[in-house]
C-alpha cells in the first residue's frame, strides 16, 4: 500500500529493503496498514540463515533488514536481527547492512545486542513530535522510549551511523518538528528523514495538511544547517527506507572506511 511503490522498483540504485518475522504486528498504531494481532504466527527459526542467503546473492550493496513489532517475543526478536546480520556478513563482508528495528519495549540490553551484531546503520523511527505520540502511535510506543533507543545503540558502538524518521500531515507545528530535530540529535542521529503522511485506509488517521515540496525544502536545509545533522532526505514520498537516502549513506559509509 506504499505510494511510493513505484518509484522504489523503478531502476536500480543497488539497494533493497526486506522485513522479517513475518507480517502480522503485536500493535495497532494508527497510521500504519500492518496487519495486527496479540497472538502472531511464531518465528521461522530459520529465517534468518534463509534471508541471509538469499540477499548475499541479490547483488545489492545496501540492504535494509525491517520488521513488525513482536511483542510476544522475549527478546523482541533482537537475536534473530543480529543473527541474520551475523550470516549476512559472512556470506558477504562488503555489503552494508541497515536494521529500521521496533523499540523492543525499551529494552535496551536488546538494543545493544543488536547494535553490536556487525550492522552498519541502527535505524528506529520517531514516527511524530511528542505531543502527537499518543494519537498516532501505540500505547506501548513512546517518544523518550524512541530517544532512548537510539541513544543506546549509538553509545555502544564507536562508527555506528542512527537513523530516524518524521511523518508530517498529522497536526504538527513548525515549533515542535524543529524541537523533535534537536532531540534527535542530541540522542546522537546523524541521519534523519522527513516524509508526507498518506492515510492507508479510512480506518486509519485523517491527514491533517499536506506539506508543499518548498517546505520539505526547507526542513532537509534547517536539519543539515541549524541542527546539524549529517544527511536529510526530505520530501512528500520520502520513507525511512528511501533509496535515495540508502545511495547517500552507502556512499557515505564507504568514503569513511576509505
Amino acid at each position: 500500500m506504499c505510494p511510493n511503490l513505484g518509484e522504489c522498483w523503478n531502476g536500480d540504485t543497488g539497494t533493497a529493503t526486506i522485513m522479517i518475522m513475518g507480517d502480522t504486528c503485536t500493535r495497532g498504531c494508527r497510521f500504519c496498514a500492518v496487519n495486527t494481532s496479540q497472538t502472531p504466527a511464531p518465528l521461522d527459526e530459520m529465517e534468518p540463515e534463509n534471508t541471509a542467503t538469499a540477499v548475499a546473492k541479490w547483488g545489492v550493496g545496501y540492504i535494509v533488514l525491517t520488521s513488525v513489532d513482536r511483542d510476544d517475543v522475549p527478546d523482541g526478536g533482537a537475536e534473530h536481527f543480529a543473527r541474520t546480520v551475523r550470516v549476512l556478513k559472512k556470506l558477504k563482508p562488503d555489503i552494508i547492512a541497515e536494521c529500521l528495528t521496533p523499540d523492543f519495549r525499551g529494552d535496551l540490553d536488546a538494543v545493544r545486542h543488536l547494535a553490536k551484531s556487525g550492522l552498519d546503520v541502527f535505524a528506529h523511527n520517531i514516527e511524530t513530535v511528542e505531543r502527537l505520540q499518543g494519537r498516532v502511535r501505540d500505547p506501548r510506543a513512546g517518544y523518550e522510549q524512541s530517544l532512548s533507543v537510539l541513544k543506546a545503540a549509538k553509545a555502544c558502538k564507536t562508527g555506528l551511523v542512527t537513523k530516524t524518521s518524521l511523518m508530517l500531515g498529522l497536526g504538527e507545528t513548525d515549533a515542535e518538528i524543529e524541537q523533535t530535530m534537536k532531540d534527535c540529535f542530541d540522542a546522537g542521529v546523524s541521519i534523519f528523514t522527513l516524509g508526507q503522511y498518506l492515510r492507508p485506509t479510512k480506518q486509519h488517521l485523517e491527514v491533517k495538511a499536506y506539506v508543499t515540496p518548498e517546505k520539505f525544502d526547507y526542513w532537509k536545509k534547517y536539519g543539515e544547517t541549524q541542527v546539524g545533522f549529517r544527511y536529510v532526505a526530505s520530501g512528500p514520498l520520502v520513507r525511512s527506507s528511501y533509496k535515495a537516502g540508502e545511495f547517500f549513506i552507502q556512499t557515505m559509509l564507504r568514503e569513511d572506511r576509505k
